[in-house]
């Protein structure tokens, strides 16, 4: 199993906008809809990567946590469908409800999204203020498949609950680590 280390977007930068197709509900949505009043998270991932399996019910656990709090959740998947068809549209939602995702799973057919946010790998995690400024970037937490540490979201959880509350991120942000996007060529 191959393993990618995120990029590390620099704090601070504004999220780009994008206006993808929601393989659930079938509509075109902006980030701008669909962004949270405190805080918005936005993770790269797939249906085949097996970091992404192993994460997903601590994902979607998460997003019903914190959706009273103003923070949004929002699913892109970038990969190359083609040479991936597990990762299609048509796939992507019946993941997304056999998982309970409660926020958007969004098509980035033309991997254009994946290259503004300069996301490297599934699942790749960010999370920005109530102003679109990127505050975290990183790991859910310290879990891999095969390494026998519990999937907590300790490290992502963190992150949110510093936003909820208006304080400084002030702990070491480590990269997440997957399945590396899978580029068109």
């Amino acid at each position: 199993m191959a393993q990618t280390l995120s990029n590390m977007l620099p704090l601070g930068t504004k999220a780009p906008e994008f206006s993808l197709l929601d393989t659930v509900t079938g509509e075109t949505k902006n980030l701008h809809q669909i962004k949270g009043a405190k805080g918005t998270m936005i993770m790269f991932i797939c249906n085949h990567c097996p970091f992404v399996k192993h994460v997903n019910t601590e994902v979607s656990q998460m997003a019903k946590d914190y959706k009273d709090a103003g923070i949004s959740f929002i699913a892109i998947s970038s990969n190359d469908v083609e040479n991936y068809p597990q990762d299609g549209p048509e796939l992507m939602k019946k993941n997304a409800e056999s998982e309970n995702f409660i926020f958007p799973y969004l098509y980035d057919k033309t991997q254009e999204v994946a290259r503004a946010y300069d996301a490297a790998c599934t699942p790749d995690f960010y999370v920005f203020d109530s102003n679109l400024e990127l505050s975290y970037r990183g790991q859910l937490d310290d879990s891999r498949p095969g390494n026998n540490i519990p999937v907590t979201g300790n490290d992502l959880r963190h992150a949110i609950e510093c936003i909820i509350m208006g304080n400084d991120i002030d702990f070491l942000q480590k990269p997440s680590i997957g399945c590396n996007i899978k580029w068109k060529s």
